[in-house]
């Protein structure tokens, strides 16, 4: 009978020593509090043994979390209200620092993120925050960043991720993106008109400089009608040859005029 208990003390301290072992992933590191004092530095990856209950441990992961921050009100400078949510990511640099510095580095982040998102963009315009979102995130990390950082933990981007505007804001942008287009479409066809009017100038001074090829134009132009099954066929004279021909035209005799009295009865 003695040898019983001794077998029920022994499985005792196996289960407890089995117990006391913990298996750190990878990604994860374990901060050892050891009768409530930290001990440095945090254990991890692997096998490591944890003495309860004088030990504690708390698991802090080093990948990357991605945290969405809600949709905001943000009155822009310009007056305009707009709906603007962004995603926020960010990791674990000191885990011991983010277990002791802060109670939740998730939800601190989440609710520094929000106002840091309100502030700054409530400093530019409606235009400047659809296109210069780039210069907005930088700028809203670095922020966030410097906050974060006594905390052991880093953002390594912040995306704006949709900016809802009013349905008023967005029939005034349409029309604003048609008139423009109409504006360039316009543009364009005057600056080919203008590029059409330089080359007949061109063309113009061209034949004025070498009259043959006003009579090889002209040549092509009747062969080009002989081509066509047409019934009546034009021919274009040239003005020069107009003028040649009034100057060998017999002059017009003018008729007299004739005289609309009636005739007068003889006596």
């Amino acid at each position: 009978m003695s040898g019983i208990p001794l077998l029920i003390v022994i499985a005792v301290i196996v289960l407890y020593i089995f117990n006391c072992i913990k298996i750190l992933r990878e990604y994860e590191r374990g901060v050892i509090f050891r009768l409530g004092r930290v001990l440095l530095p945090p254990k991890g990856p692997g096998l490591i043994i944890v003495f309860r209950p004088i030990d504690q441990i708390v698991r802090i992961s080093l990948r990357q979390e991605v945290l969405e921050v809600p949709p905001q009100d943000v009155i822009t400078r310009d007056n305009v209200t707009v709906k603007v949510n962004a995603v926020i990511t960010l990791r674990v640099l000191d885990p011991a620092k983010a277990v002791i510095e802060v109670a939740n580095y998730v939800y601190q982040t989440s609710q520094f993120a929000q106002t840091t998102l309100r502030s700054v963009l409530g400093e530019v315009e409606l235009d400047g925050l659809l296109s210069h979102r780039d210069a907005l995130n930088q700028r809203i990390q670095s922020i966030i960043d410097q906050r974060t950082e006594p905390w052991g933990v880093k953002v390594v981007s912040v995306e704006v991720k949709q900016v809802d505007l009013p349905e008023s804001m967005t029939r005034a942008m349409a029309k604003q993106a048609e008139a423009e287009r109409e504006k360039r479409s316009k543009i364009i066809n005057a600056e080919g008109e203008f590029a059409a009017a330089q080359r007949l100038v061109e063309a113009a001074n061209l034949l004025a400089q070498q009259p043959i090829t006003l009579q090889l134009k002209y040549l092509q132009t009747l062969t080009d009608i002989g081509t066509e099954k047409n019934t009546t066929v034009v021919f274009p004279l040239p003005l020069e040859l107009m003028s040649l021909l009034g100057r060998f035209a017999p002059p017009v005799t003018p008729m007299p005029p004739v005289s609309s009295a009636p005739p007068q009865e003889p006596l």
